[in-house]
């Protein structure tokens, strides 16, 4: 199917990635089971799951390197399969590691591969550069590239043909905190140009700083797909409170509605629940009553320490729906 409006690279907001009831069968085995989700212009869209749940798999299918079973892959309304020239015209992507010629400087390595592409000359070569600033160190050999460095120069390799789709997968691996800082930034920048990106990775902290939307996989099969502030609002929001004595205030919380909660069976970051003393309780409770119940805790002589919203987190949705499977 073509979509004459996406293909003449129209309006803004519109579907550029189109998954439909893809599967993927290997032997007998089912790999990805009827996975479906859309990427539209101008975001980011995080591609989330556990070690061996089809995140690889589904990327080579995006990019045309194995073929799904069946169901339906288009980018910008041309089908990958079936049209592959023209889907993939649209598509720019680092999958797994950047491939870079290290005894070439940054400038000769993207002049080779604009050599591959048609009408990209040293005007866009400089472009590029720009857009991943490398303008500084393009012509110094790669191999004096920090990995951040090098991650940038596969970006504008990628970049080279005006991709409408930018697939990234695992894009910071092995970056410090800095590089992924920068990286977050640019790819922000590049999804308010109106670019479509996709990105694949296991740092869930960092997947709910960048993206507008998730699909979470587990199993070959897609578990939800949303936008980042609606999945992770799912989550009760926990409250941490300091009494004194604790019981006392443990009854009157409870009396009140507040629900406590046992810190070790919650899907908490490890370094809140070690955080977790004698004389704290966790209440899932609404924030709104925090104050009213500070004052009723306070006048009954419970001395209140401290009192910390916990926010719910894209991690604690992850763990839930995935039921506590490593995202490795």
């Amino acid at each position: 199917m073509k979509n004459d409006t996406a293909a003449a690279g129209g309006a803004q907001e519109q579907t550029v990635l189109a998954v439909r009831h893809v599967r993927k069968r290997i032997g007998r085995k089912w790999i990805i089971d009827d996975v479906t989700f859309d990427v539209q212009a101008g975001e980011v869209f995080g591609f989330l799951g556990p070690n061996g749940a089809g995140k690889t798999t589904t990327i080579r299918m995006l990019v045309d390197l194995i073929r799904p079973t069946s169901g339906d892959i288009a980018v910008c309304g041309y089908n990958v399969n079936k049209e592959p020239e023209k889907a993939l015209a649209y598509v720019g992507s680092i999958v797994e590691n950047p491939e870079v010629y290290t005894y070439l400087t940054g400038w000769e390595n993207l002049q080779h591969f604009a050599r591959m592409q048609p009408g990209v000359d040293e005007a866009r070569i400089a472009e590029v550069v720009d857009i991943v600033r490398l303008d500084q160190r393009i012509h110094d050999k790669v191999r004096t590239y920090s990995l951040g460095m090098r991650q940038r120069l596969g970006i504008a390799q990628a970049l080279l043909g005006r991709p409408r789709l930018l697939i990234l997968d695992e894009p910071t691996n092995g970056l410090d905190p800095k590089g992924i800082k920068e990286l977050r930034e640019f790819i922000r920048r590049l999804a308010g140009e109106g670019m479509a990106v996709f990105v694949s990775s296991h740092l869930l902290s960092e997947i709910q700083l960048l993206c507008d939307r998730v699909a979470i996989i587990s199993r070959g099969r897609v578990l939800t797909v949303g936008g980042v502030e609606e999945l992770v609002s799912r989550n009760s929001p926990y409250v941490l409170w300091e009494l004194d004595p604790p019981e006392a205030g443990r009854k009157l919380l409870e009396a009140a509605g507040a629900v406590t909660a046992d810190p070790a069976e919650t899907l908490l970051d490890d370094a809140i629940v070690a955080g977790i003393g004698p004389n704290s309780l966790l209440t899932v409770m609404n924030e709104e009553s925090i104050p009213e119940q500070v004052a009723a805790l306070t006048a009954a002589g419970v001395r209140v320490g401290g009192v910390h919203k916990i926010n719910p987190t894209l991690e604690q949705l992850f763990l839930k729906l995935t039921e506590g499977e490593s995202i490795e």
